[in-house]
């Protein structure tokens, strides 16, 4: 199946990192009439529990929007209309920005795909994080590798596309504490090698339209 995908780049603005979860508020404010998509609630205030089809990220300093499927629709149609950001009350005007329109295919391969982090990855919840914590190396490295697994399959059933194809996963990443809702957590920092077609700048894990879990293809 194809995916459709819109990546929207501002290269004269540059943001922390954290201010991932900012360039939300603002684009969620700024355009909330226009689809629950740009804030994941709908009018009556119940969160969308469902894949982000609109993502922010902060990337190297360069901010991001990422849209996927009607969420790419939805912001090439708000492209044109993105005259400034506002972040912590600091105006930015917009000098020059980039859309870039593609189409992933995904499918079933058999081929091992190797892909990195480009923005920490929240795998760990409430349960997982106990039993991350009080398991061994190797244990640790099993139970990630599910979690990544199960991200990805995520993923793909947001897309609707099904596979009978059994994924199988490698995970090399490194533990890091971030700081999310004043709170600081453990994510994960490194790579990862999976039988699995994912379109780059996508997110995995917890809180993927605040930026976190961002991919690249590894080269």
């Amino acid at each position: 199946m194809t995916v459709e995908q819109v990546i929207i780049q501002f290269p004269d603005i540059p943001l922390r990192s954290r201010d991932g979860h900012k360039l939300r508020g603002f684009f969620g404010n700024l355009f909330k009439e226009h689809s629950p998509l740009l804030h994941n609630h709908f009018e009556d205030g119940n969160l969308r529990y469902a894949y982000p089809l609109v993502q922010y990220k902060v990337i190297n300093h360069v901010p991001y929007l990422i849209g996927l499927q009607e969420g790419a629709e939805l912001l090439t149609d708000l492209f044109l209309k993105i005259k400034f950001l506002d972040i912590d009350g600091q105006k930015y005007t917009i000098l020059s920005k980039n859309i870039i329109h593609r189409k992933i295919e995904l499918f079933e391969t058999l081929d091992i795909k190797t892909y990195h982090f480009l923005t920490p990855w929240m795998a760990l919840n409430q349960d997982n994080f106990k039993k991350y914590i009080s398991s061994d190396i190797r244990g640790r490295n099993e139970l990630l590798k599910k979690i990544l697994i199960g991200n990805v399959l995520s993923f793909y059933k947001y897309m609707n596309f099904r596979i009978s194809t059994q994924l199988d996963a490698l995970v090399f990443v490194k533990p890091i504490i971030t700081n999310f809702k004043n709170h600081k957590m453990i994510a994960f920092t490194g790579h990862f090698a999976i039988n699995a077609i994912l379109p780059g700048h996508i997110g995995l894990g917890k809180s993927v339209s605040r930026g976190f879990g961002t991919i690249g293809l590894k080269k």
